[in-house]
């Protein structure tokens, strides 16, 4: 299997393309600095559990009211007051969230030589922030807000296949490429599709945001920019 086989790349965002990682740990340190000798890689784990549980919770709530209600978990499970004005600005930090060095970059050239689709657990506003960081236009943008569930929930995945038919591909042409297991790659397996794994925190213990999962992938790269040297070199 050469990643020219195939025409068409579907992307996860947060954690693949933009790193959440440091955006979450920023934009919860006035709550962290509250509650007192947090780690940063305690307070992401604790964030990944809050965050997929209140996905299942309420899977039609729009992503920046979700984080909302996540930021008031955090702040109930370790103590410490929080209130609406924290809790929302927390909620619309995603816009802020930076990208990964290599992303624009790589997804430039990755451009040229495929069409490039966003599967994204986030709502439409949320994610025209990040697109901006991004510098690439995106041949469709398929969000939580507009399936109404969340990875892994399979319903999304067969969203994306649909949007994949109407811009006349197969899902044979489709190679997903994300970093989360359990978000994007199992319930990739589960539909039966190709997935590169972006392992982004192949340098680090853990699982950080994301909750584990174990799952079969057919690449792994540990950046963007090494599946797009790797394009190259075939």
């Amino acid at each position: 299997m050469r990643l020219s086989d195939f025409k068409v790349l579907s992307f996860d965002c947060y954690g693949t393309l933009i790193d959440w990682e440091t955006g979450i740990w920023a934009a919860l340190q006035p709550l962290a600095d509250k509650a007192g000798g947090k780690t940063r890689e305690a307070a992401l784990t604790r964030f990944g559990h809050h965050e997929s549980a209140q996905e299942k919770e309420t899977p039609s709530l729009q992503y920046s009211e979700l984080l909302v209600r996540v930021h008031a978990r955090l702040a109930a499970e370790w103590g410490v007051a929080t209130g609406p004005e924290a809790d929302r600005k927390f909620g619309a930090s995603v816009p802020d969230w930076p990208a990964f060095p290599d992303s624009a970059e790589a997804l430039a050239y990755l451009k040229r030589h495929f069409k490039l689709v966003i599967l994204s657990n986030v709502d439409r506003a949320s994610f025209a922030g990040s697109n901006k960081r991004l510098g690439v236009a995106f041949d469709a943008i398929c969000t939580a807000e507009d399936i109404g569930s969340y990875k892994p929930d399979p319903a999304n995945f067969r969203y994306l296949l649909a949007r994949l038919a109407e811009l006349g591909h197969q899902p044979v042409e489709l190679l997903h490429v994300a970093q989360s297991l359990y978000h994007d790659h199992a319930p990739a397996n589960a539909a039966g599709l190709n997935s590169a794994w972006i392992d982004r925190r192949a340098a680090e213990p853990g699982w950080g945001a994301t909750p584990e999962a174990a799952a079969h992938y057919d690449f792994r790269f540990t950046s963007l920019a090494a599946l797009a040297a790797a394009h190259r070199a075939e």
